[in-house]
């Protein structure tokens, strides 16, 4: 079993930035995916961004240039790094952790709010 906890969401007027952490423990193998998801109200649940334990990346095209992703594999940490935010970017920001042994493990945190006003 894992174990993700998200920090960092909030309230930022538009053209700030957030910083958006997320901690995974647990059962972790050494290849995995992590990325970032979020849900507006009404909405479906989107990728925002994802980044491989190798460190390939991958962007939503509504977000490519202002957010950026990263990670520290000792640490099995995510972060989110959110620049130039708008009012459409508000949303529940999930962290997600996927990894496959035998069969595909799909984990999810909690998480945290980003509202940001115009």
């Amino acid at each position: 079993q894992v174990q993700l906890v998200e920090s960092g969401g909030g309230l930022v007027q538009a053209g700030g930035s957030l910083r958006l952490s997320c901690a995974a423990s647990g059962s972790i193998f050494s290849t995995n995916v992590m990325g970032w998801y979020r849900q507006a109200p009404g909405k479906q649940r989107e990728l925002v961004a994802t980044i491989t334990s190798a460190g390939n990346t991958n962007y939503a095209d509504s977000v490519k240039g202002r957010f950026t992703i990263s990670r520290d594999n000792g640490k099995n940490t995510v972060h989110l790094q959110m620049n130039s935010l708008k009012p459409e970017d508000t949303a529940v920001y999930y962290c997600n952790l996927w990894q496959r042994r035998l069969k595909a493990y799909d984990y999810w945190g909690q998480g945290t709010q980003v509202a940001v006003s115009s």
